[in-house]
């Protein structure tokens, strides 16, 4: 993996840091942050501002770049791929380690006093503009906005942004009609007692509409905004994409059937204007909804008399809470993929010096394409935790190293997220035992039983105390909220000591389990299964407030040959063999009725009980 080399490229943008054409006062500073003006943890091409200017391509991360220094912020999950793809102009600051400055800390300890730090203010959230402004003021300097993004200044051959051809979701997969959706939202609204509400986030606007489309990918979103008021709907749109007769009809763009219910259609770019003129006709005592991770430039459109700010909008928490349409979807979707990776792995067992993989999925129906870049990383490769195949470190597939693949796919009925580690040859005793302190981890989450209103960093614990307790860990969260047919990772719920795990899980909510552990320079362990929230009916209820539990969607067989099985309790082991009967018994029927005897044949052999 070769670095990008990056000094001209820093040069040409700290020329620009001091060009009056761009910027009314020389800037000190210049933050590139790793989103796009609607803060997508994946972006398009045409917004991977970062990844051009430092060469790191991981889906986290913020570069800031003063006239002496480059640096680069990450999480654990990417320590190991950004060490190997920025060259030496670039300080790493590894998230997470208490020896790591925090951005704000480390700009107030390498700036001349008085400096003035710029940033895209469609980039930056609200609340991380708040964070770090207030910061730096407190230290003498000031961040100020930059209108013209100084990274497209020097990017000369950056892309076009897409804009594709959007895709209706029929109530077939959606469950609940658009119209319906929109009434539910009104209906927050007035709760709260708020006229009007700005839709930032792509996947909350694709989910609204039941609409998808593909301007990222392995995404199915597509660029828009949407200002919703108590009787009107503006979609902020590429107007071009609207001229569909079934597009038009599905959003009664023509003929709507109810006034409140009519759709104004303005172009993409208008969003601020139009919201300029929303916010000028104000009542004294009306208030607008707008996400606090919404860009900072739209968020300072509001007054701050009108503007309420929330962590998460009705949007999100709605789409997180799966209907049971989605729910039998995503049950569907976890099925194909299962025939498709069965297929795989039983010709990787035959044919372990060859690979191919997308053929296994698309032959699935309903298929779309992928739901991120799959990760695919034999011994030491598995241990950089978002490894991507490339050409100059690639390594040959064998009987001698351990193999991680995480893979996920989009069907029309739903989105899939599954990692497996395998072995297909012997593994060493030091291999089974790391790999077997994961899948403790991994059962302890899916089994685990807890009260209603538990949020996931509660369940963080669970997946690591098997590790914890021989010293190992591993550095990411456990789980996120996965879309159905729509992003693999959505907030507000998940299993993390972090990120996703601010709500509380609720039945029908869906989210991975995914503890790991990873040596660097050897091998790489993981085991991920999407998991669904259930109720649960433990022996008692205390205080009448109900349980919860998982229900496994992911129905691959985890391989046995990497358990050390004297270490497993009796409880784990029936989970074990309980989760491969189902296999067996959901999986080999689909395996069978679709004529794939060979695969079906590898899944007898993977699920056969554990004593």
């Amino acid at each position: 993996m070769s670095p990008k080399i990056t000094g001209e490229l820093l040069r040409l943008l700290r020329n620009a840091m001091r060009n009056c054409k761009y910027v009314s006062e020389p800037i000190q500073a210049y933050i590139i942050p790793s989103g796009d003006a609607h803060q997508s943890e994946y972006i398009a091409p045409c917004d991977c501002r970062r990844e051009f200017i430092s060469g790191f391509n991981g889906s986290a991360g913020t570069a800031i770049v003063t006239e002496q220094h480059a640096a680069m912020w990450t999480d654990g999950r990417y320590f190991l791929q950004a060490s190997q793809q920025m060259d030496n102009n670039w300080t790493l600051m590894k998230m997470g380690l208490k020896e790591t400055p925090s951005q704000e800390d480390w700009l107030i300890s390498v700036l001349p006093e008085n400096s003035k730090v710029g940033v895209d203010p469609w980039i930056i959230a609200a609340d991380q503009w708040k964070h770090m402004s207030k910061a730096l003021s407190s230290a003498g300097h000031s961040l100020v906005a930059v209108q013209d993004n100084l990274i497209d200044v020097v990017w000369t051959d950056r892309p076009e942004r897409a804009s594709s051809q959007l895709r209706i979701l029929g109530l077939e997969h959606a469950g609940v009609s658009w119209q319906d959706k929109v009434t539910a939202l009104r209906g927050k609204m007035a709760e709260r007692k708020i006229n009007w509400f700005v839709a930032t986030a792509l996947d909350e606007i694709a989910w609204l509409f039941n609409l998808r489309g593909a301007d990222i990918e392995y995404n199915p979103v597509f660029f828009a905004y949407t200002i919703l008021g108590m009787n009107s709907i503006r979609l902020f749109v590429d107007l071009k994409r609207l001229s569909d007769p079934a597009l038009r009809d599905h959003l009664q763009l023509d003929s709507p059937s109810k006034a409140d219910m009519s759709i104004q259609t303005f172009p993409y770019e208008s969003v601020y204007t139009e919201l300029q003129a929303i916010c000028a006709a104000l009542g004294p005592k009306d208030k607008v909804w707008i996400c606090d991770k919404a860009s900072c430039c739209l968020t300072q459109v509001i007054a701050k008399p009108h503007r309420t700010p929330i962590p998460y909008t009705p949007l999100c928490l709605a789409k997180a809470v799966k209907n049971p349409t989605e729910i039998q979807g995503m049950k569907l979707a976890h099925i194909k993929d299962a025939v498709a990776l069965c297929e795989l792995f039983a010709w990787l067992e035959k044919e372990v010096s060859l690979f191919f993989f997308n053929p296994f999925f698309s032959q699935q129906k309903d298929f779309v394409g992928l739901s991120f870049p799959t990760i695919s990383g034999v011994g030491p490769n598995a241990a950089i935790i978002h490894y991507g195949p490339l050409p100059e470190t690639n390594r040959t597939l064998t009987v001698n190293e351990v193999y991680l693949i995480d893979s996920g796919a989009q069907y029309i009925d739903g989105t899939t997220d599954v990692t497996r580690t395998m072995h297909f040859g012997t593994p060493s005793a030091y291999e089974k035992e790391c790999f077997t302190y994961v899948l403790k981890g991994h059962i302890a989450v899916s089994a685990a039983i807890f009260p209603n209103g538990t949020k996931g960093h509660l369940l963080d614990s669970f997946a690591r105390a098997a590790l914890w307790e021989s010293g190992l860990d591993y550095l990411h969260g456990t789980g996120h909220g996965v879309g159905c047919f729509l992003n693999v990772h959505e907030g507000p719920c998940g299993i993390s000591y972090k990120t996703f795990a601010d709500e509380p899980l609720e039945a029908g909510m869906i989210v991975s389990d995914e503890p790991g552990y990873y040596e660097e320079g050897s091998f790489g362990i993981r085991v991920e299964n999407v998991v669904l929230v259930v109720p649960a009916k433990p022996k008692y209820n205390y205080r009448n407030r109900g349980s919860l539990t998982f229900e496994p969607l992911t129905l691959v067989p985890i391989q046995v040959k990497m358990m050390s099985t004297e270490l497993l309790t009796q409880r784990e082991r029936d989970w074990v063999n309980e989760y491969h009967r189902k296999c067996r018994e959901v999986v080999g029927a689909e395996l069978e009725r679709q004529g794939r005897k060979q695969a079906l044949e590898w899944l007898i052999r993977e699920t056969q009980p554990i004593v």
